[in-house]
């Protein structure tokens, strides 16, 4: 469906499937509660649970927010377009639908050209999109047109709730955005509320200081709850040295095992469902969701995933798994139970 369509569809209060750069989102008119209501609608969304905003590199953003802090600016200059979201104090006109009822916002400015192709013919540009990622709350974010249409089959259907699902190819970053709250810099500092490709060390190279660990006064933000980015499999982090004992003992007890690690396994052909996956932190990111989306497909008792490096590099990949594998590690000792 050409562009232009699509952005009569939002004005008009339908939801729409579009691609960015991190991952694809199902977008609504942010101002009109209405339309962000049937985003919470169909994703099953919890409504305290904030949706990010998504402008147009010429959007004022002052519209949005209360105030642009110096530290805004200067991020804005060096990551906009691009995966950040600043989480700033919400303009008292803007509809508390979007932040969850708080009286912040988050906001980013997409690199994807459809998504700025989309966001510039959308009431002229002036307009905001709200979107969370395209997928059931909870479950594996999309990074293609396909795995949104997979995701929300009933939806995507002709007179669906969903209006249209614009193709743009894979997504190139494949995890969410980094957040980063703007809103306490007089009392806590910058604090980063979720990694993601731009790492903590860049926004300190901006800031001239490094931001803090979340707290809990941190305001919600999109996708920061323990459990999140879950395929239907369990999914279990496990070291490298323990994988193939580990498989050995999975399949002795006659379960069926998906792994998804950066090396070949000694019974790799005895699996369910293999993943290699890259040694490097920024394609093993591209790869991740569309990975656990294939994994999922094997209906495996399980899924193991082989821990990654805890350094810098890969925080924001080593945080959608440990989402992922959050409250798992009973898993293992009942199938193993259960022989």
């Amino acid at each position: 469906m050409q562009i232009e369509l699509v952005a009569r569809e939002l004005e008009a209060g339908h939801l729409v499937a579009f691609p960015t750069e991190t991952v694809y989102g199902l977008g609504a008119d942010a101002e009109n509660p209405a339309a962000v209501a049937r985003i919470y609608a169909a994703k099953g969304r919890p409504s305290n649970h904030p949706v990010i905003v998504h402008l147009a590199p010429e959007a004022d953003l002052g519209y949005w927010v209360k105030h642009i802090p110096a530290q805004a600016h200067a991020l804005i200059k060096a990551f906009w377009p691009g995966p950040l979201t600043l989480i700033l104090k919400r303009a008292p006109h803007i509809p508390d639908a979007v932040s969850g009822g708080q009286d912040s916002i988050g906001v980013r400015c997409p690199s994807h050209p459809v998504a700025q192709a989309l966001l510039r013919s959308f009431k002229g540009g002036k307009g905001g999109i709200a979107a969370p990622s395209a997928n059931k709350f909870g479950h594996v974010s999309p990074t293609t047109a396909q795995h949104v249409i997979n995701e929300f089959e009933q939806e995507t259907k002709s007179g669906g709730l969903i209006a249209a699902v614009l193709d743009g190819g894979q997504s190139e970053v494949g995890i969410e955005s980094t957040i980063l709250d703007l809103t306490r810099l007089d009392s806590h500092g910058p604090v980063l509320l979720r990694p993601g490709h731009i790492s903590a060390s860049q926004l300190a190279a901006v800031l001239g200081v490094m931001p803090l660990a979340a707290d809990v006064a941190a305001p919600r933000a999109s996708g920061t709850l323990d459990a999140h980015y879950a395929p239907n499999t369990p999914v279990t982090l496990i070291a490298s040295e323990e994988i193939d004992a580990c498989v050995d003992n999975l399949l002795a007890a006659g379960k069926r095992v998906a792994v998804m690690a950066n090396r070949e396994l000694a019974n790799t052909k005895a699996l369910a469902a293999f993943q290699r996956m890259p040694a490097d932190a920024v394609p093993y990111a591209h790869d991740l969701y569309a990975a656990l989306r294939n994994l999922d497909l094997a209906a495996a008792d399980v899924i193991l995933v082989q821990a990654l490096p805890q350094d810098k590099a890969w925080q924001g990949v080593n945080d959608r798994l440990q989402r992922a594998a959050f409250d798992t590690r009973h898993v293992l000792a009942q199938l193993l139970a259960k022989a």
